[in-house]
């Protein structure tokens, strides 16, 4: 009889450890999606930033061109570009300063379109049209990673922040992410005119 006892109690805690290594596994596996996510977003960011130079440079060619706003830029740039996340501090205060600083770099880039429009010789060259091109499917690119970053840090938020799961997400060291939120007045799309 002492056996029988002995072998239902090993048997319990071979099912829960068999338990708690599956719901370790399934967190992990849910964090390392959001890591990955999240480098697609910063690939995103650093392909308008890297195109946003090139931009600078058509523009700093035009030697009446308005400087302040060009100035605004780059430093927009510098600043949105400073911020590195990675997936061990993606908290929900960390985005939101990442998220800041873009809507800066994109509000000063915003600016800097329309001021182009009073410079019919630089909306002429071909490489300003050429970023005219581009633009538009570099912040559609931009959305589509951060959706599918929301998309993945939501799954990563279900398991560790439900029953039971959120039982062993602190034992096992699991945070919580960010999710990228609409700043304010972004239910206003910005006016570039491309004219």
């Amino acid at each position: 009889m002492k056996n029988k006892g002995v072998w239902i109690f090993l048997g319990i805690v071979v099912l829960l450890a068999i338990y708690l290594v599956s719901t370790f596994n399934k967190m992990k596996k849910a964090e390392i999606a959001v890591n990955g996510q999240w480098g697609q977003v910063e690939v995103a960011y650093q392909a308008r930033a890297d195109k946003t130079k090139n931009l600078v440079e058509i523009v700093k060619g035009s030697a009446d061109f308005e400087k302040s706003t060009l100035t605004d830029v780059i430093e927009a740039r510098s600043k949105a570009t400073s911020i590195n996340l990675s997936g061990d501090n993606l908290t929900p205060e960390n985005i939101k300063a990442f998220e800041e600083a873009q809507s800066q770099f994109t509000g000063a880039l915003s600016r800097l379109m329309v001021t182009v429009e009073r410079y019919p010789d630089l909306k002429t060259t071909q490489a300003f049209r050429d970023f005219q091109a581009q633009y538009e499917g570099m912040e559609n690119r931009i959305a589509v990673e951060r959706r599918k970053f929301n998309d993945t840090v939501g799954a990563y938020t279900s398991i560790t922040e439900t029953f039971p799961g959120n039982m062993f997400a602190s034992m096992f060291g699991f945070k919580p992410k960010g999710f990228f939120e609409a700043n304010e007045g972004a239910e206003n799309a910005p006016d570039i005119s491309f004219k």
